[in-house]
């Protein structure tokens, strides 16, 4: 039983973001090289691949926005910020910004798995 689950797991498993050269990301119906895909089983998997790895991509960034938030809010740093000032610097609401506090000091406590 376990090992369908394996499978599972391992085909949902995002493909790695390539980037691509500055020619063709300045080439606006350039998407890493989806457009010249013929094969619509071929697009979809490479797309469904692409998809996967930006919204793991996204989910780790914001981690490490929570954590550097979490470092900046510490209140033992000297130069410790606000949440106002932490939220203007990253275009967030204050309220977000506390949150996002919050959740960076679970994951520096490893609350968050």
């Amino acid at each position: 039983m376990a090992e369908p689950e394996r499978t599972t797991e391992r085909r949902m498993r995002p493909g790695p973001l390539l980037f691509e050269p500055s020619e063709a990301a300045a080439d606006p119906e350039h998407f890493f090289d989806l457009e010249s895909m013929e094969d619509p089983r071929e697009l979809l998997a490479r797309a469904t691949e692409l998809a996967l790895a930006f919204r793991a991509a996204t989910d780790r960034a914001v981690e490490f926005q929570a954590v550097a938030a979490a470092q900046l809010a510490d209140p033992r740093r000297f130069d410790r910020l606000t949440p106002a000032d932490i939220a203007e610097r990253a275009g967030w609401t204050e309220d977000y910004a506390r949150k996002m506090i919050d959740f960076g000091d679970e994951l520096l406590r490893g609350a968050v798995t």
